[in-house]
């Protein structure tokens, strides 16, 4: 049996989500985009690692670049607003394929298997423009190998 077979996917449909959206951009622009949201939710007194926050590749790595960025988002009420850093986006329903993993460095081999998985279904890659989310389940003050992941692919209605 191949890895992409012993992936247990789920297909979710995900509500609209009203969330505050932040930005990082360099080599690694994870830590960047997760301290202003952290920095933003503080703020805000809310409490970054107990709300609900997902993250994505924006733009992607290019070739031949080290630098590549990656948007953070936090799921908030209708009271909170944004600020310089943080902006406030509403998200419309969508649907994904989903799967959860164990360990930071096994986050591009599932990915992968996550999308040979699509190439192989009988689903399809949506028509327009969605994101390919990371939610991060676990604290980040645990070691990398210990945090766990939902990763959430698009796929058509």
């Amino acid at each position: 049996m191949n890895a992409v077979q012993e992936l247990a996917i789920e297909i979710v449909d995900m509500p609209p989500m009203r969330v505050a959206s932040t930005l990082g951009f360099g080599a690694s622009p994870e830590a960047q985009a997760m301290e202003k949201m952290g920095a933003f939710a503080k703020s805000r007194g809310i409490d970054y690692a107990e709300a609900r926050h997902f993250g994505f590749d924006n733009p992607s790595p290019s070739p031949g670049s080290p630098n590549y960025g990656y948007e953070v988002w936090m799921v908030v009420g209708p009271e909170v607003r944004g600020d310089d850093d943080v902006v406030i986006k509403q998200i419309p329903a969508r649907r994904y394929a989903m799967t959860s993993f164990k360990g930071l460095e096994n986050i591009g081999r599932v990915w992968k298997e996550l999308v040979l998985w699509l190439e192989e279904s009988p689903y399809e890659w949506p028509a327009h423009c969605a994101e390919c989310l990371e939610e991060l389940l676990t604290p980040m003050e645990k070691p990398p190998e210990e945090y766990v992941f939902n990763l959430y692919l698009p796929i058509a209605d």
